[in-house]
């Protein structure tokens, strides 16, 4: 049934890349922020911040991780700072809030489109009565979600709010994922994951669910398998 094994009862959904087509904004407001940053620091002779360091560092984790985790790969170490920090300000969260401040308008000129594909799947696991959550990392996730008009396909929402209030560990740690299966009522053998980014589908492989579909947007396919992924697939309507 949908493409996933006997028993699957819930559906956790990243969203960037999975349901939105917002990945590849999240992926120009890093390397533009990065850019920026590595320019200041380093001169016009700085390495530029690259898909593969996207796909490596960033993807999928929250904000303020992906910063240290990049930065961390450059041998550069700055101050966490708080999340009030100005964007730009030379901390992490600085660093992040600036980041955020650029994917936001990006947002706000571009639009957000929601991929077909993933809308039919949307309709065919609402018919097959299964049960569903969007697992995201960005703060942002609800406003997203509204602006693609999805917002009401989910019974629970776990965003960069959520990992916050209940003090969960981002991807690539199964928290996020398995705090969305709690509140649905299913145990994690029960439950299957779709992700686009190695740190996801790495978190779906420590958490132990009954399936994890890796979704390739960018050329990954073999990448998400080594990470955890079941199957892999570049559209979810492949699954129907």
């Amino acid at each position: 049934m949908l493409g996933l094994p006997d028993g699957i009862r819930a559906c956790l959904f990243d969203m960037d890349g999975v349901l939105t087509e917002t990945a590849t904004v999240h992926a120009r407001a890093w390397k533009s922020m990065f850019d920026d940053y590595l320019r200041g620091r380093e001169g016009e002779g700085f390495e530029p911040f690259s898909q593969d360091d996207y796909d490596r560092y960033v993807d999928g984790k929250p904000r303020y991780d992906g910063v240290k985790s990049f930065l961390a790969a450059r041998g550069i170490e700055l101050p966490q700072g708080t999340p009030d920090d100005p964007p730009g300000a030379e901390t992490v969260d600085g660093l992040g809030n600036r980041k955020n401040e650029l994917v936001l308008q990006l947002i706000h000129d571009e639009g957000v489109k929601a991929y077909p594909g993933s809308i039919r799947y949307l309709d065919a696991v609402a018919k097959a009565g299964l049960r569903t959550a969007v697992v995201s990392s960005s703060a942002n996730c609800a406003d997203v979600l509204r602006a693609a008009g999805i917002e009401d396909r989910f019974e629970v929402r776990v965003d960069g709010h959520v990992v916050d209030d209940q003090r969960l560990k981002g991807k690539p740690a199964p928290d996020t994922y398995l705090h969305a299966a709690q509140q649905l009522g299913a145990e994690a053998a029960q439950a299957a994951v779709f992700e686009d980014a190695l740190s996801g589908v790495e978190a779906g492989r420590e958490g132990h669910f009954g399936c994890v579909v890796g979704v390739d947007r960018v050329g990954q396919a073999e990448a998400l398998a080594e990470h955890g992924a079941s199957v892999v697939v570049k559209d979810l309507a492949e699954l129907l």
